[in-house]
């Protein structure tokens, strides 16, 4: 049986998080919804573990879009503060627990604060091999295809003795995600159906789960929920269901050659 035929039934390595609801939760408990935000922060915690736990490599959550900027000043303010003291916080235990904390995103956005909260925890964590965390702040899918592209071409300029073609390997090569395995899984929390934005380019082939659960109410239950969902997937990269009952060369597993609506 082929790689594609067998790896549906095993936990996905790497997951994506879409941690929707925060505010929704909080105006539900007549809260402002910065209260929300800090029961986010304590989920985080508790589904990091939870994906170590099950065996999972890599964990990318989706912490601040590069539209989260439009939101009211004194929100957006209030996510600048909670994001360094969750830093503080949480780094020395993230640290103890070997998990590797990368950020993604145009984190030159951000406060010299945050940025230097986000250099140190890198640092104190790059030698880890536990769970890979991946936070990504200030960060939109369109933004990370177009500073691809970009870095790709400056590339070429600089280098005058190769001059690469602009193919999908050289983008990939670019993107911030460069250095993780492909996503496996993508979950939205709060009952949108939507990816907004976030990671386009590698959902390409990921399975998408949507839970109805506000960010503050998904537990390592849901969470469960979604790995055994995918695990029931046949994921077929453009194949049909016969060929991947059919041994089958595997050299490229992004399946980006093959159109999955045949």
């Amino acid at each position: 049986m082929s790689e594609h035929a067998s790896s549906y039934h095993n936990t996905p390595k790497h997951i994506a998080i879409i941690m929707d609801g925060n505010g929704r939760w909080a105006q539900k408990r007549n809260k402002k919804r910065t209260f929300g935000h800090k029961a986010g922060v304590e989920k985080t915690r508790e589904i990091i573990e939870a994906c170590a736990a099950r065996g999972v490599k890599s964990l990318t959550l989706f912490a601040f879009s590069s539209e989260n900027w439009g939101r009211p000043e004194d929100e957006v303010s209030f996510l600048m503060e909670l994001f360094v003291l969750a830093l503080k916080r949480e780094v020395k235990m993230l640290n103890k627990n070997n998990v590797k904390l990368k950020f993604i995103g145009n984190i030159s956005g951000f406060n010299e604060k945050l940025q230097k909260s986000i250099k140190d925890a890198e640092k104190l964590t790059k030698s880890n091999f536990g769970l890979e965390l991946n936070i990504a702040a200030n960060y939109g899918g369109r933004w990370d295809i177009v500073q691809a592209v970009n870095s790709a071409i400056s590339e070429n300029r600089s280098n005058s003795d190769i001059k690469e073609e602009i193919t999908e390997k050289l983008i990939e090569k670019h993107l911030s995600t460069n250095y993780l395995p492909a996503l496996d899984l993508m979950i939205r929390t709060g009952d949108e159906k939507r990816i907004s934005n976030f990671l386009i380019w590698q959902a390409a082939y990921a399975e998408l789960y949507f839970s109805d659960k506000l960010w503050p109410d998904f537990d390592s239950t849901e969470l469960d929920c979604a790995i055994t969902d995918y695990k029931a997937r046949q994921r077929r990269y453009g194949m049909t269901g016969e060929q991947l009952e059919t041994p089958v060369v595997d050299s490229d597993n992004s399946g980006n050659s093959n159109d999955e609506a045949i």
